[in-house]
């Protein structure tokens, strides 16, 4: 009898830790997955709601879209490379401790993401288009929308990938890096021998964070390009708010899953490195 009542009461008592959960629970439930159900079924219905594939075909169909599609890869992967090979020798600064004993550094580059990056990206179309009437006599964001869409997204999201490289710098075994130089390694060899191997999860966290935003980033391509040029970003922004048809919503909702594919096998991809890294690091060792 008394285990019973036991058992009740511990049925019955409050879960407060378990209660901290709703919150979130609800947040996921009304701006997460219900916005998903319903690209869901606009992708595959049609303006009277009848089930159809029509608007698959409509989008690839299209060479704009592929054109389009294209275009964001280009600027996502070289965004993506730029910054990498930016931030890997920064990274390296930060976190040598000779020559950033304070971790002031480390603010410095970070304190334009506590700015909001719509008031970063205006600020720097001005600075750009105001050096470059000066020296060349032509304004970037005018003749050459892409490499200024590029430098924004650069300069906008090298902090993302300046972090990751940071942290993983900071868990280098010195003494591998001290060993590859005593055995006669040169600063090449050792950089592309020992230190790349070890930040290798590092390289892919900064990969993934800086391609996934501008895969999905249409405010920079907006101002970097005065609204002349179109990433899949802007097409979804367009379908859903300036191309008012009967299918407009249906179509942004297919491109909408398109990007968000593509978003996934990216993180499937990391995820596929990072089990292959953690085979041959667990067979060496």
């Amino acid at each position: 009898m008394e285990a019973t009542l036991k058992q009740k009461r511990k049925t019955s008592r409050f879960n407060f830790r378990g209660s901290l959960c709703m919150p979130y629970a609800v947040f996921m439930a009304l701006f997460v997955i219900a916005p998903l159900l319903l690209i869901l079924y606009y992708a595959f219905t049609d303006a009277n709601g009848v089930f159809t594939l029509d608007n698959w075909q409509t989008v690839f169909s299209s060479p704009e879209n592929w054109k389009v599609i294209g275009m964001t890869f280009v600027i996502s992967i070289s965004t993506t490379i730029i910054c990498i090979l930016i931030a890997f020798p920064i990274a390296k600064i930060l976190s040598n401790k000779k020559l950033n004993k304070n971790a002031v550094l480390v603010y410095i580059f970070l304190l334009p993401m506590w700015i909001n990056f719509v008031i970063r990206t205006i600020g720097l179309k001005s600075l750009v288009d105001g050096a470059t009437e000066s020296m060349f006599g032509y304004k970037l964001t005018v003749n050459y929308p892409y490499i200024a869409i590029i430098i924004g997204m650069v300069y906008d999201y090298l902090p993302f990938a300046i972090l990751p490289l940071y942290n993983q710098m900071l868990k280098l075994d010195k003494n591998q890096i001290e060993a590859a130089s005593d055995l006669g390694a040169n600063p090449f060899q050792v950089y592309v021998k020992t230190i790349i191997p070890m930040t290798i999860p590092g390289i892919i966290s900064a990969a993934t964070m800086t391609f996934m935003p501008t895969m999905s980033s249409y405010v920079i391509a907006n101002k970097m390009s005065n609204n002349t040029t179109l990433i899949i970003g802007n097409l979804i922004q367009n379908y859903f708010g300036t191309r008012v048809t009967d299918i407009s919503n249906h179509i942004g909702s297919v491109l909408s899953l398109v990007m968000l594919i593509i978003i996934g096998f990216s993180i499937v991809f990391e995820k596929l490195i990072d089990k292959k890294g953690d085979e041959k690091k667990g067979g060496i060792w």
